[in-house]
């Protein structure tokens, strides 16, 4: 996996103290990003995910997968280093520029709901952007929790 950094302990990338990771690539290229840096595939450096899980279960903060776009990287392996998450009893939030139904809607993607609890999904649209709304950048995202029953939109619970 192709990674740009783990940030531990922070508090910018969902609810609590968590440990961020800084995929590397992404094909959206949204006007007005903020991490630019992060559309390069080849940037950061190569880890397995044996690597990553071993610094998070060291620190055993929840988990919030960002970049760039996760959804990017080895499928399987994003969803194994997931299982691995989980089997801590740690949380799992995942930052898209994709949709919910565009995930649910293509078979190389939507096996990841299973093994995330939060979803925070679409595009930055930079006409959208919106300094008062919490873990989000533009109001078109959403804050999407992974319940029984499939997922159900909190972003009310996180605006300002």
């Amino acid at each position: 996996m192709q990674v740009l950094d783990i940030i531990i302990g922070t508090i910018v990338d969902g609810d609590g103290l968590r440990t961020s990771i800084y995929f590397a690539g992404c094909k959206h290229h949204c006007k007005g990003c903020h991490n630019p840096e992060s559309w390069d595939f080849n940037a950061g450096k190569t880890m397995s995910v044996d690597d990553i899980f071993s610094i998070i279960k060291e620190n055993k903060f929840d988990v919030t997968f960002t970049g760039g776009d996760p959804l990017y990287q080895n499928i399987d392996e994003l969803i194994n280093l997931s299982k691995k998450i989980h089997s801590l009893g740690l949380n799992i939030w995942l930052y898209t520029g994709f949709t919910l139904d565009q995930i649910e809607n293509d078979n190389t993607y939507k096996d990841i709901l299973n093994n995330i609890d939060v979803l925070v999904d679409g595009p930055f649209i930079e006409s959208e952007k919106n300094l008062k709304i919490t873990f989000r950048g533009s109001k078109n995202q959403r804050i999407l929790k992974n319940t029984q029953t499939g997922f159900i939109d909190i972003s009310n619970n996180y605006d300002k």
